[in-house]
């Protein structure tokens, strides 16, 4: 049977479990929510379609028999799978006794849950070929193409647009990650309130605390009035953090805060105020990596990273080259009062290229070639490194030792592996070869 992919929400206070499963279920073509606590879990489901409930027992504070009742009392259609360490059969009972489906014990097998998951997975929600077949369109809010890696982008993007869930988008430079932020608000139902994007990399350490958070007169030398920070600005709707990699440590534990409490403290403010707001934040950095260096805070890592949202590079998704450069013909065309296309052997060149830079290099090839051209776009308006074909990738050049190594080899295939036609082939002695093969 094929499911459409189902929204699962799984709720653990071990984060390593957390991380485990989430990549269990996305590998089996699910979409995981993230929650930490009973509490953050029950945020999720008021604010997002979920299908199907996965719960720890034993959790500090709130337990899931609690999130269980809850769901079973709010939420009667939703399914819910109970996973746990600590069996019993009492447990099992008021476990099915509070609304759950099925009972899971830790540590079961990827092929375990995917089981129980199917298992507990509504029958309504099997998948119909015109669904499968749906959304194909080039354009979704500003981002262009219709290749696989976009049109999963785009089913994510569906899927948080309408709820407050905390969303972490990470990639390569270039590859769009502000304008993904602005798909979630804009294409959501909260699209009428404020979209506030701070650039976490481009504000002075010592002026990013009081810009996000705000400060009273007299908090701090040059502070002559109230001012509100970005996020009173943003309350209602989204605020985007962009490069959250270079936020320094202070401003990380005050983000904690606002994410665990949802209220925000003014610098030299005594009250806390509480905010209604979604964050999205973005980096091109390796969050994961940095947590182990001591460099970012790890429940801060785990907070932001309930929805995560992985930008494709160009080069996965090449066949949207045509696509994309022809927006931005049109675009700057507009702009410079000039109509161009682009030669068959100019986007042959383009499609090439492995764009280490991304859709921003691609916007500025283009640009630039534009305004390099009287008439269409041919390679002659290409910087060099298209023209003749080389990569500035270094993943693109091999070595001395790999090309005589194919060479070799070519040559050996050439004279059906016969070592002495070979060597005379390569103007070397048969021993010489036979030293080179070993």
């Amino acid at each position: 049977m094929t499911y459409k992919k189902a929204n699962i929400l799984i709720v653990d206070d071990d984060f390593d479990m957390l991380e485990l499963l989430q990549r269990q279920l996305q590998d089996q073509n699910f979409h995981a929510y993230k929650a930490s606590s009973v509490l953050e879990a029950i945020n999720i489901l008021k604010y997002s379609r979920i299908d199907l409930l996965v719960t720890d027992l034993q959790m500090p504070q709130v337990d899931g028999r609690e999130l269980i009742k809850y769901a079973s009392d709010h939420y009667p259609a939703l399914p819910t799978l109970v996973i746990t360490g600590f069996p019993s059969i009492d447990g099992a009972l008021e476990a099915m006794r509070s609304g759950a489906i099925d009972y899971l014990i830790k540590p079961f097998t990827k092929e375990e849950l995917k089981n129980a998951v199917v298992k507990a997975l509504p029958q309504n929600l099997q998948e119909t070929p015109q669904q499968s077949a749906a959304n194909n369109s080039i354009s979704y809010a500003g981002i262009i193409g219709n290749s696989d890696p976009m049109q999963k982008l785009i089913d994510l993007i569906e899927r948080v647009k309408d709820n407050k869930a905390t969303v972490l988008i990470q990639g390569e430079s270039g590859t769009g990650k502000e304008l993904i932020a602005r798909a979630i608000h804009y294409k959501g139902r909260f699209a009428a309130q404020p979209f506030i994007a701070v650039n976490c990399g481009g504000i002075p350490e010592e002026l990013l605390e009081a810009e996000l958070f705000g400060y009273t007169k007299g908090a701090f030398t040059g502070a002559l009035e109230n001012r509100q920070g970005f996020f009173q600005a943003a309350d209602k709707g989204t605020i985007f953090l962009d490069e959250i990699g270079n936020a320094p440590m202070k401003v990380q534990t005050r983000l904690l805060r606002v994410l665990q409490e949802k209220e925000i403290q003014r610098i030299g403010e005594q009250e806390a105020k509480k905010i209604d707001i979604r964050i999205i934040a973005a980096t091109n950095s390796d969050l994961f990596k940095m947590v182990q260096n001591g460099k970012f805070r790890e429940d801060l890592y785990y907070r932001l990273n309930v929805v995560n949202i992985s930008t494709p590079p160009l080069r996965s998704h090449k066949s949207d080259i045509p696509f994309l450069a022809n927006n931005f013909l049109r675009k700057y065309g507009s702009e410079y009062g000039k109509r161009a296309k682009l030669s068959e052997k100019a986007l042959e060149l383009l499609q090439n290229y492995d764009w280490p830079g991304n859709v921003r290099e691609l916007e500025n090839i283009i640009q630039r070639a534009l305004i390099l051209s009287d008439d269409d776009i041919s390679i002659a308006q290409l910087p060099d490194h298209f023209k003749y074909n080389i990569n500035t990738s270094d993943a693109a050049f091999k070595s001395l030792a790999e090309i005589e190594k194919e060479y070799i080899l070519k040559v050996l295939a050439y004279t059906d592996q016969n070592k002495t036609q070979a060597a005379e082939i390569l103007k070397i002695d048969r021993k010489t070869l036979r030293n080179k093969l070993n």
